[in-house]
């Protein structure tokens, strides 16, 4: 098995940066056991984390310029900073198999615009509205027809959604109300962004979705037509396991006071209201379903084969150094896509002129010599952090905390709670003055956050992207 492609994809935030595209995740003792009552909540904030669900489209989770981000990725990470734990993130854009794990006990918040119908409140509990929206019509505007602009016209239509989807469900009692047949297509692997852009290309006639996600889409789709409703103004909320009565009041407490705040204005503003950001987003997100992450992302893959990391990785990695800038220049000299400093720069072969993907080969080359001083460390998932830490700090720095672990009963080879203490403290005389350092004083927070924030988007990475 290559090395690093056994990581588990638990995520804060960030990741997404971001967690891309259903992921293969490691779940707790808790997650797949049933969820207590009452005390879910205190389990929670014990063990520092809330899982959740949603679906990748471009206003609930995406990744834009490297980083996550979305509307109801900002709110879940708003909810687990107030709650003071981490964020991980699972992403699964069909909708019944994401209410399956919550009745399983697998995560704690399905995060996505649900309706609250009678169906489901009989298996779910829902928090308070974090929104509402009405379902419209998405159609292909034309000089040859005139659009439906009222759904008595959808009789005999067919008209394609998102499986299990309240578009679904609206449709079907559309068609007892009228008293003409509604065609309704399901389908389980197409959410509502996706439908929209078959109509926009033409290869469909109609989809159903929120107003909000249809406006977006306008704003990149200037051929589609959203004027036409299909109900009036629903409620969208969250869905909870039946048995997590205490972490439905903690939400519901949160939410009603959130609601009300500048922040919660801004971030309902950012992904529903921006033309511009739209038209961004968009264009992103029709390259990362292809595939893509940046324009280097075959010399990505190509270097992370020679040295067998996940290119993902990579990936992540990169963005953090340089953004995916081949030619950025930093304050300490550090040069191009992988930040190398002059030293290393002039080993590895790399100036000035060098072209990205030489950089890249670079690189790889790095990390391979790295991880050659590590190869003592037997759990890849450990390993890697090791590397980071290195390409961050130096090689010193890292024996240096091993050191320090190993000498103050910690694990040497584990660098979650045990070495990455003594790199975060490497700036305290009590440790950076003991006889076992040989590389002295060190302002270890950055180092700690680089592997972090690195880990977190990768995560976001394998969230979004297949291998």
């Amino acid at each position: 098995m290559k090395l690093f492609r056994t990581l588990s994809v638990n995520l804060i935030l960030l990741l997404p940066l971001f967690f891309i595209w259903s992921c293969n995740m490691d779940f707790n003792s808790r997650k797949t056991s049933s969820v207590s009552d009452e005390s879910d909540i205190d389990e929670i904030k014990k063990e520092g984390v809330l899982t959740a669900v949603t679906d990748f489209n471009s206003t609930n989770y995406f990744i834009y310029k490297g980083e996550p981000m979305g509307y109801q990725f900002d709110m879940l990470q708003a909810f687990a900073q107030h709650l003071g734990v981490k964020l991980e993130l699972i992403t699964e854009n069909n909708l019944d198999e994401a209410f399956k794990m919550l009745d399983n006990g697998e995560i704690d918040i399905f995060a996505n615009n649900l309706t609250i119908t009678t169906t489901r409140k009989e298996h779910f509990l829902f928090t308070l509205p974090h929104s509402t929206t009405k379902q419209v019509l998405v159609q292909k505007k034309s000089v040859d027809y005139s659009p439906i602009r009222t759904p008595l016209d959808l009789g005999d239509k067919i008209v394609y959604v998102q499986a299990g989807s309240a578009s679904a469900q609206r449709l079907k009692n559309l068609s007892e109300e009228i008293g003409t047949k509604v065609i309704v297509v399901e389908l389980a692997k197409y959410e509502a962004d996706e439908l929209i852009e078959l109509v926009a290309n033409g290869e469909i006639d109609f989809t159903v979705c929120d107003e909000d996600v249809a406006r977006v889409n306008s704003y990149y789709f200037d051929n589609i037509d959203i004027d036409t409703p299909v109900s009036f103004d629903q409620n969208l909320a969250w869905a909870l396991n039946k048995k997590s009565k205490g972490l439905q009041t903690s939400l519901n407490q949160w939410l009603e006071g959130f609601s009300k705040t500048a922040e919660y204005r801004i971030i309902k503003g950012k992904y529903f209201d921006n033309p511009f950001w739209a038209r961004r987003v968009l264009s992103e997100n029709v390259r990362i379903k292809m595939g893509n992450i940046s324009i280097y992302d075959q010399g990505f893959r190509n270097a992370s084969s020679s040295i067998d990391w996940d290119w993902r990785l990579f990936a992540s990695l990169v963005y953090q150094e340089s953004r995916f800038k081949h030619n950025v220049q930093s304050n300490m000299g550090a040069y191009g896509l992988m930040q190398f400093m002059p030293a290393t720069s002039k080993y590895f072969g790399v100036q000035h002129q060098t072209d990205p993907e030489t950089q890249i080969r670079a690189g790889a080359r790095y990390l391979k010599w790295l991880e050659k001083r590590f190869d003592s460390i037997p759990d890849p998932d450990q390993r890697v952090k090791f590397i980071l830490a290195s390409y961050n700090a130096g090689i010193g720095h890292v024996i240096d905390a091993r050191n320090l672990a190993r000498k103050h009963g910690k694990d040497p080879n584990v660098w979650d709670n045990n070495v990455d203490f003594f790199i975060l403290n490497k700036s305290n005389p009590d440790y950076y003055c003991d006889t076992t350092v040989r590389y002295g004083y060190f302002k270890g927070d950055e180092t700690y956050n680089y592997v972090k924030q690195i880990m977190q988007r990768y995560k976001h990475y394998q969230n979004i992207l297949p291998n």
